[in-house]
């Protein structure tokens, strides 16, 4: 019999107890603080300045970074913390990785308690909140958790909680999903546009297209070829280049043969596309046609909206976020 009578009562502490927890330090540079999380195969850590938690630096950061030095807007009209990211970066010098803590304003340092359930973890993440930091009763964080992480538990213990099992059997059709609008970029642009186009549309992938087929997929953690080892050329390749240059890194340096693409059909079921979903480690699915024709897209808080429904919670106004606490700081005392 399963352990526990309610999965939206289980502890989230439940779910990252083993987890190991990589900090950086805000004076590290912004190249280093890569390296951290190249080395550690994960795709944010929360950043601590003098004992205290900041923020969380991850690559939608690195993004917004590459796209003030590259795609420079007027000075005077930018905040003092800006000019002085572009400041330094124009004269070469090291910017240090707290400065460009949520530079991306999409991933600010929200926490919950470790004694927090499922239940508020979900309503959490079906506002659109990638990850939360679970702190423990001294302020120190027991583990980062994300979308990703609260999706393969449930998926993994599907069996045990019969609700949850008839909600994976039904279509991506059948839940109303797949309808959101695509955003996508020609597979001719460079992916200095792609990621121009990310940051604008606030998405953290793109489906790349040729003749309105999707051919590819580049993400937001797909910065991580450009940071590594300085491929700054990388941003001036094609979109089409990029995607072919990294299956072959993929192939030939992880052993891995992973699809360009990651789509599903209308008819799919909500277990197999989470499935896909964790396999490719992907935070959308695109919704294609037996053409390859784009429908829409599945993403993960379009899934945890869904749990939402089923866990019978009634989200409020999408510009809230219950439950959570939130640091801020000013990246003047940063140097």
């Amino acid at each position: 019999m399963n352990h526990y009578q309610d999965w939206r009562e289980i502890k989230v502490s439940t779910l990252v107890k083993d987890q190991k927890v990589i900090e950086i330090s805000s004076k590290i540079s912004i190249e280093e603080a890569c390296q951290v999380l190249f080395e550690n195969n994960i795709s944010s850590a929360p950043i601590k300045h003098e004992g205290n938690y900041i923020g969380v630096f991850d690559y939608g950061d690195v993004i917004a970074y590459i796209l003030l030095v590259l795609q420079p807007k007027d000075k005077e009209k930018e905040s003092y913390s800006i000019q002085d990211i572009m400041n330094k970066a124009l004269k070469g010098e090291k910017v240090s990785v707290g400065l460009v803590s949520d530079l991306s304003r999409k991933n600010p340092f929200y926490s919950i308690q470790q004694d927090s359930t499922l239940s508020t973890a979900i309503e959490i993440f079906a506002l659109g909140t990638r990850r939360v930091c679970v702190v423990k009763p001294d302020g120190g964080i027991q583990g980062i958790l994300s979308q990703s992480t609260v999706i393969q538990y449930l998926y993994e213990h599907t069996k045990q909680f019969p609700d949850l099992g008839e909600c994976m059997n039904k279509t991506i059709h059948q839940l109303n999903l797949g309808k959101e609008p695509v955003i996508s970029v020609p597979a001719n642009a460079t992916m200095l546009n792609a990621l121009m186009i990310m940051s604008q549309h606030g998405v953290s992938s793109l489906a790349v297209v040729s003749s309105d087929k999707i051919i590819g997929n580049i993400s937001m953690t797909d910065v991580k070829h450009v940071m590594k080892s300085y491929r700054h050329g990388l941003l001036w390749k094609t979109c089409f280049q990029f995607v072919s240059y990294i299956k072959l890194e993929q192939g030939i340096i992880e052993g891995q043969d992973r699809l360009p693409v990651f789509d599903v059909r209308p008819d799919t079921h909500l277990g197999f596309a989470i499935a896909k979903l964790l396999a490719t480690r992907a935070h959308r699915v695109w919704v294609t046609d037996e053409k390859q024709q784009l429908l829409g897209v599945v993403s993960l808080t379009d899934i945890f909206r869904i749990l939402a429904t089923v866990a019978g919670i009634k989200l409020p106004n999408e510009n809230r976020r219950t439950s959570l606490n939130v640091s801020t700081f000013n990246r003047r005392d940063i140097k």
